[in-house]
């Protein structure tokens, strides 16, 4: 179970420009802004927010949407602890040659430690702004060639929903874009206030995907290319049963290098981030499916039910079907 405090959360700023989806702006402004009324509320303020969320837009005036409404702003670009970049259909470096300073803006955020978050084309802002060099991203699944073309450095990755990298989150679309603040929410606020707003606004919705398993993109900022390789492998293969001296012999390395390099370059043992893999893949299940436990257990790589279940409370401080039951359960 990790014991990492949520981080202290001030300000969540969502940027608004032109041909913006006023949907994927909104979407933004009520999960977060639920969320900091729900912390309020288990902070014994009642409903007062505990933190602000704001619309901006790069001029600080009001922006024309997509659909032709017009939708007014907070200000302008300034300190924000998580920055939101929303869905846009516009020709992208026309929004460029409008809003030069957004480049600007999202370079300091991100140095000053702030989490970014791309939706669909948003994700364009971030790898123009020379963010996502060398670094996983995806996008919308109509702009796969566009962005490819466009950003030859970034890591496009077609075969994900979400991504994480140093700080960097990318959402291919709405669906994802609500699974990725969920993961903000609990990242910021913990677990209690991101299942309420799970419970409040996700109950019903259908995924043809099991969201991602957000977490491990900073554990691919390094240079061994093995290792990345291995990471990879483990993401597509497992709930499959092997041995790590067999992981190892197939990308050429024994099994005590393979050990020592692992825990160098990612900061976990192998055992542990399998593990994690698991557990992150059976948060969806749980969350998102009917499947029982038994049949979860298995999907992920257990045969033995009792024992992840003592592995799943060990990693979130919950069984499984307590779990379940606090992201089912509507809210009072």
């Amino acid at each position: 179970m990790s014991s990492r405090a949520p981080l202290p959360l001030r300000r969540v700023s969502i940027l608004a420009t032109d041909g913006a989806f006023a949907s994927t702006l909104m979407q933004a402004k009520d999960f977060f802004h639920m969320a900091s009324l729900r912390h309020g509320k288990l902070s014994g303020l009642g409903l007062t927010p505990t933190f602000a969320t704001r619309l901006v837009s790069p001029d600080g005036q009001p922006v024309r949407t997509f659909s032709g409404v017009p939708i007014p702003v907070d200000g302008a670009p300034d300190e924000a602890d998580i920055v939101v970049i929303p869905a846009f259909w516009d020709d992208f470096d026309a929004l460029v040659a409008r809003y030069p300073q957004v480049f600007d803006w999202l370079r300091a955020r991100h140095r000053a430690g702030a989490a970014l978050c791309g939706e669909a084309t948003g994700v364009f802002w971030m790898a123009g702004a020379g963010l996502l060099d060398g670094k996983e991203a995806t996008t919308y699944w109509r702009f796969f060639r566009e962005f490819g073309e466009r950003f030859p450095q970034v890591q496009l990755n077609p075969d994900k929903h979400l991504s994480d990298a140093d700080n960097l989150y990318c959402a291919s679309g709405v669906t994802s874009a609500c699974d990725l603040y969920i993961h903000l929410i609990e990242r910021y606020c913990g677990p209690d206030v991101a299942q309420a707003v799970a419970r409040d606004i996700l109950y019903e919705v259908q995924r043809s995907y099991t969201p991602g398993r957000m977490g491990f993109g900073g554990q691919k900022l390094h240079q061994d290319v093995a290792i990345l390789q291995i990471q990879q492998w483990l993401e597509n293969h497992f709930s499959e049963k092997f041995r790590f001296e067999d992981v190892a012999r197939d990308h050429g390395m024994s099994i005590r290098n393979f050990m020592r390099r692992f825990q160098a370059a990612t900061g976990d043992k192998p055992l542990h981030y399998l593990q994690r893999l698991r557990v992150e893949t059976a948060k969806g299940l749980l969350s998102n499916s009917r499947k029982s436990i038994k049949t979860i257990s298995y999907e992920v790589g257990y045969d033995d039910a009792s024992f992840f279940a003592r592995l799943f409370r060990q990693h979130t401080g919950l069984s499984p079907n307590p779990y379940r039951r606090q992201r089912h359960q509507r809210s009072e």
